[in-house]
């Protein structure tokens, strides 16, 4: 019977792709770690992976024992984590995830509080679109994520808890040729390029419609703090939800653009987690600090702009 120590060195080798890496990653020497894995074979009866010149490859038995090896040793991180967080979370880890535009002022607020009340739990931040983070759920390498929902809605693996929508604005440097005009139109935005994150199909189409173009985004980056630093300092027009430009809008550092209200979409930012599992306590908890900023963020800067 395999041991749980013999699969973590299996996964490690698998992830880092030769014997080098992967006895440094997990610390044993090399020698310890190739009688580690001929034992995990001896007991398996079967030979898990191929050695080449450039390091190693998996068989067909080495992939399925890989994808159940990382389940066990998911499982087995949950189970210590709960064990753990018991005592009024004075241990443990929380895994999370954000789509980009939570990411830039949702989930630092939330873990920022929950830092504070919690400093001895780590918390590990994935970054992504929702279609990775959703991937990255239900592999177990996440407890809970916010992101766009539009695409998630009808997976029936998933629990979707929708938090407030915030109406879209474009945006721009405060400088921007367009706020010289008294009431900017669509063709005038075509005269620039548009960056956004990823889209969601939906909004895709949508913007696909009124453009009349097949790509309506000139720059993609999933970085939200990127965007914001590019239009800063150039003429490159960009969209989000009001609540991560609000601060910035407000303060001048950059402008809304009055357009009609046909270019306009609203957040459908949600909390997702897998149906039917329970959250740790540490999951429980930044869930509470998440639906707490989302009351906060209500009643201090509802002054959302008007079209």
């Amino acid at each position: 019977m395999s041991d749980l120590r013999q699969l973590r060195h299996f996964v490690a080798l698998a992830e880092h792709g030769n014997f080098a890496r992967a006895a440094d990653a997990v610390h044993l020497s090399q020698p310890a770690l190739s009688r580690s894995i001929q034992a995990l074979e001896s007991n398996l009866g079967c030979r898990l992976l191929d050695r080449n010149t450039r390091g190693i490859s998996l068989t067909t038995h080495g992939e399925l024992v890989l994808e159940h090896a990382q389940r066990l040793l998911a499982g087995n991180r949950e189970l210590k984590n709960a064990v753990s967080q018991l005592d009024n979370l004075e241990a443990g880890e929380l895994r999370l995830g954000s789509g980009p535009y939570p990411a830039a002022r949702l989930i630092p607020n939330a873990i920022g509080r929950m830092a504070k009340r919690y400093p001895k739990v780590r918390i590990t931040l994935q970054i992504n679109n929702w279609l990775e983070l959703r991937d990255q759920l239900l592999d177990n390498a996440l407890e809970l994520f916010v992101a766009d929902s539009r695409e998630l809605l009808n997976d029936p693996r998933l629990n979707v808890e929708p938090l407030r929508p915030y109406r879209g604005v474009i945006f721009c440097r405060p400088e921007h040729p367009l706020l010289r005009k008294p009431t900017p139109t669509l063709n005038d935005l075509f005269d620039y390029p548009m960056a956004s994150t990823q889209l969601p199909q939906e909004v895709r189409q949508h913007l696909q419609t009124i453009t009349a173009r097949d790509e309506p985004l000139s720059i993609q980056c999933d970085n939200f703090m990127v965007l914001k630093t590019l239009v800063a300092s150039s003429d490159v027009l960009s969209l989000a939800p009001w609540d991560v430009v609000a601060e910035d809008i407000q303060t001048g550092r950059l402008a809304n653009l009055p357009l009609p209200e046909v270019m306009m979409g609203q957040s459908a930012y949600a909390l997702i987690t897998q149906a039917g599992r329970s959250l740790s306590p540490a999951a429980q908890a930044i869930r509470t600090e998440i639906l707490r900023d989302e009351q906060l963020f209500s009643s201090l800067n509802d002054a959302s702009p008007s079209p």
